[in-house]
């Protein structure tokens, strides 16, 4: 049992270490090729290349892993809305009409 999960981790380890290895080339290949000639900018190397991916996942993917607590509330907000009567979703979208801002008055408050 214990040398079953040691081949994984060694697995996972490998293609994780191929994984980055194959995207860091592809990264620093297509900016070489393309980033000096289109824009003027200097040639990187492999581990620029990584720092960027990594970079660019940090910004633009987020950190994000398996869906979280947010998962449970969408579903269950989801099962509340189909368990609703037409006058009590009618009442939700009223309620949220309004806006976002937590402190916004209701619709029927900028009538009076």
């Amino acid at each position: 049992m214990v040398g079953r999960r040691v081949a994984k981790a060694v697995k996972f380890l490998l293609f994780a270490v191929l994984f980055v290895t194959v995207c860091g080339y592809v990264v620093m290949s297509l900016w070489n090729w393309l980033a000096p000639a289109l824009f003027g900018l200097h040639v990187i190397t492999f581990w620029q290349a990584v720092g960027l991916l990594i970079l660019c996942k940090i910004l633009f993917g987020g950190c994000r892993g398996r869906p979280g607590r947010h998962a449970y509330w969408t579903k269950r907000g989801m099962e509340r809305w189909r368990n609703m009567t037409p006058e009590e979703r009618e009442k939700v979208r009223k309620a949220f009409a309004g806006g976002c801002e937590p402190f916004s008055p209701p619709p029927d408050a900028s009538k009076a």
